[in-house]
Formats: structure tokens, sequence, C-alpha cells
């Protein structure tokens, strides 16, 4: 998914839902901050998203806009219709969000803002789900320089998961910082 189809999304779910703020916190939310990542972090379809002061409306998203849905079969994108329990990510995550303000469409005139995972949230929230698409997400952000490693050190005790699975991302993540340099 690359920008213009995410900005797409959220407008599509700013006028399915009628709101206005939205907050997305799967991978697509590193096109909150960065607007042409490397295609090796574009590979979803989809963008994990829910209406910030309305979480319970992302059930209109995901019947809208989600998977198998009209919209999808159109585009060949879509959103996946999330709370905020859904992020996975350092304590105090939610103060750190990036904003990114999405222009009205042709057909109307409704403009929206989206917040999006900072990225090295968003890198620690991939380390634990702890798929190999999410390492393999994390060693490309360190290889090209888009995280810190000192930062995503420092917040995985953060982490709102067990201590044994935070001692192993941590394990991990050493692992990957050594062969990204």
């Amino acid at each position: 998914m690359r920008l213009a189809e995410f900005e797409h999304l959220v407008a599509a779910a700013a006028e399915v839902t009628g709101q206005d703020e939205f907050v997305v916190v799967g991978s697509q939310a590193i096109l909150g901050s960065i607007d042409e990542p490397p295609d090796s972090m574009l590979q979803s379809m989809e963008a994990d998203i829910y209406p910030l002061e309305a979480p319970e409306a992302a059930d209109l998203i995901d019947g809208n806009l989600g998977d198998g849905s009209p919209f999808h079969a159109a585009f060949g994108y879509y959103a996946h219709g999330v709370g905020p329990e859904t992020a996975k990510a350092p304590h105090c995550w939610e103060g750190r969000l990036v904003k990114r303000e999405i222009p009205a469409r042709a057909v109307s005139d409704r403009t929206a803002v989206v917040w999006c995972l900072e990225i090295h949230d968003l890198v620690l929230s991939k380390l634990v789900a702890g798929r190999e698409r999410d390492w393999d997400y994390a060693s490309d952000a360190l290889k090209i320089g888009l995280v810190q490693p000192e930062v995503l050190l420092e917040r995985v005790p953060d982490l709102p998961v067990s201590a044994q699975l935070r001692t192993h991302i941590q394990q991990v993540l050493r692992g990957l910082v050594r062969a990204a340099r």
C-alpha cells in the first residue's frame, strides 16, 4: 500500500464512520512518518485502523472497507477495523503518535487526521507479533537507519507483554542490531 492508497483508505473510513480522526497501529503506520518507505516495508495490503473518538465504529470500517468487501475488490487494498488494545506497543505510545493530515478527496469535502504509531513503537509492536515477516520488517528498519537501536532497546522493558517475551525480544533485537551494522 502506497501513500495515496493509504490516504484514500483513511478518507473512505471517514466517510463510512462520520469520524474525522483515526489511529493506525499496523505496519502501514510507517506512512505516518515516511512518505516513501522501502518496498519491503509496504507489503501489506491492509491498514489496521480505528476511529480515535469512537473505537467501536471499527466494525463499520471492517464491514464496508474490510477484507472481501466491495472496496477491497475494487481497489485491491482494505482496512482492518481494530481497537486500541490491538497495539502491543511500549507504554505511553499514545503520546508519541505521529499526525498526518489527509486531504479531501475529489468526491468529498471531508478531511481527516490519522495518528500513526511512531516508528520505534511500530517496530517494537511488530517484534511482539513475532512472525517472520515482522522480524524482517524490523531488520529492514534497522539496516536502512529508520530506527535507532538504542531507542528500541530502551523501550523493550515498557512492552505490555510477559517478562519472558520481553527478554526474547531483547535478545533477538540485539542480534538484528549486530546484523544491521
